[in-house]
């Protein structure tokens, strides 16, 4: 067995891994010409979302942990908006739009606790 990460142990990293293969589901219905457009843009800030809890994970001070954390959320709500262009450019149906919305609300709820714990410490 391989060795796990910290960033690996993080729910909240597991549950933003869940929301990117959402987002890649949902984005390869979108039509060819939003390619370079929303299908790209929702696909990196889904990933950096991820990315910046693993970045985190390896600074030394919390105060420089929270600041990825809260990278992080940002990014996650760039995805938000993103996401509530593409339904009102009917490019998202009412139902993976629900889902995805359902999973930013807990993975935010997990980041703002996550950051707040880390900056109590």
């Amino acid at each position: 067995m391989s060795y796990t990460f910290s960033f690996e142990k993080l729910n909240v990293w597991v549950d933003s891994k869940t929301l990117i293969k959402l987002i890649y589901s949902v984005t390869k219905g979108f039509p060819s010409e939003e390619k370079f457009g929303l299908t790209n843009q929702l696909r990196r800030a889904s990933i950096s979302v991820a990315s910046n809890l693993a970045e985190g994970t390896s600074r030394k001070t919390n105060k420089d942990k929270a600041h990825f954390t809260t990278m992080a959320f940002s990014s996650l709500m760039e995805v938000l908006n993103q996401l509530i262009i593409s339904k009102e450019l009917e490019l998202l149906n009412e139902f993976d739009y629900q889902k995805i919305r359902k999973e930013i609300e807990k993975i935010s709820n997990k980041l703002n606790s996550l950051r707040n714990s880390q900056l109590k410490s």
